[in-house]
């Protein structure tokens, strides 16, 4: 595999309903109806991203873009927010104005796993074989959405930085608890008020927010004036409370299942799965293809290691690709 042009590749974007609420989608590659069995010019294989939490697909910009370029430009890459993370644009509701009732609680965790397989059922054909490279909850959506729909035709799946367990005793979990499950009401209001303040003055806002970093991704920035909606911040919030109360034990037994189209990927200074998770899920799985990141990547890599990152993916992934 080769790295790529480092031309800008072309983006569609789309805003589109699933399960009745909001999704934004970003696509690389071949970005027409892909759910046509008929068709004879479908690509063999589907690259989809599932996004951590905040769930935006602006944060995987520069990543799926570096991935596609990375795999020469062969196969699709496709990133799915979470329903309800993205601000929809004007004219479009984050909740699709119709009298069904696609899926009860779709904001939720448990709604999050079955807006993807949804997406998936009405967008994908069956026949077309999938890697999917999740970003913490995400991995534990990835998990989920296995066990849920074992048709699917899962060449491999990638697990960065995996919170799939004990999230509310990892570090972070411990001093975030308290604020997601019973005082995330309190931060509606500062939210509401900011996002009166003009689109400039809340990129500096988010700009000094950053200002940590010695390099950062533009398309952070700009995605990142997403968390001024309310609606937007409720429904990432919502979930991120679930995610502290039902992310507790790892399905070992999916894992097993599966292990041999599993790859994870652990940080050494990851605050939401500590280093001691990945001691224990590589004592309990020694023949899992389980990694230790050894380049000090940050949890949130999206916002300065996108290229980085996808550059690894496709090292990974080339002996399954040369197969196809």
């Amino acid at each position: 595999m080769r790295s790529g042009s480092e031309e800008p590749v072309p983006l569609h974007e789309e805003f589109i309903y699933c399960c009745g609420a909001a999704t934004h989608v970003l696509k690389c590659g071949p970005w027409k109806d892909l759910s046509k069995d008929e068709s004879k010019t479908l690509p063999r294989l589907l690259f989809m991203i599932i996004p951590g939490n905040p769930g935006l697909a602006g944060y995987y910009r520069t990543f799926i873009q570096a991935l596609y370029c990375g795999l020469n430009q062969q196969y699709p890459v496709w990133v799915v927010s979470h329903a309800g993370h993205c601000k929809p644009p004007s004219g479009m509701e984050m909740i699709e104005d119709t009298d069904i009732k696609e899926l009860e609680d779709v904001f939720g965790l448990n709604g999050q796993v079955e807006h993807k397989l949804n997406f998936l059922k009405k967008n994908v054909s069956k026949d077309i074989k999938l890697v999917l490279i999740a970003h913490s909850i995400g991995c534990y959506i990835t998990l989920e959405m296995m066990k849920r729909a074992s048709e699917l035709q899962v060449l491999r799946s990638v697990l960065l930085f995996p919170t799939i367990e004990r999230m509310a005793q990892s570090p972070q979990g411990k001093l975030m608890t308290p604020l997601l499950c019973k005082l995330r009401y309190a931060l509606y209001m500062p939210v509401y008020l900011l996002s009166f303040l003009p689109e400039g003055v809340k990129a500096s806002l988010v700009r000094f927010a950053l200002r940590g970093m010695k390099t950062c991704d533009e398309s952070s920035i700009t995605t990142s004036i997403n968390l001024f909606s309310v609606d937007c911040i409720a429904n990432i919030l919502y979930m991120a409370s679930q995610e502290m109360m039902k992310v507790v034990e790892r399905d070992s037994t999916t894992i097993k299942q599966n292990l041999k189209k599993l790859i994870f990927y652990y940080g050494t200074g990851d605050r939401w799965c500590p280093q001691n998770y990945y001691d224990e899920i590589k004592m309990d799985f020694p023949d899992g293809d389980i990694r230790l990141c050894e380049k000090g990547l940050r949890h949130a890599f999206v916002l300065d290691a996108s290229k980085e990152m996808a550059a690894m993916i496709t090292d990974w992934l080339q002996d399954d690709l040369t197969k196809l």
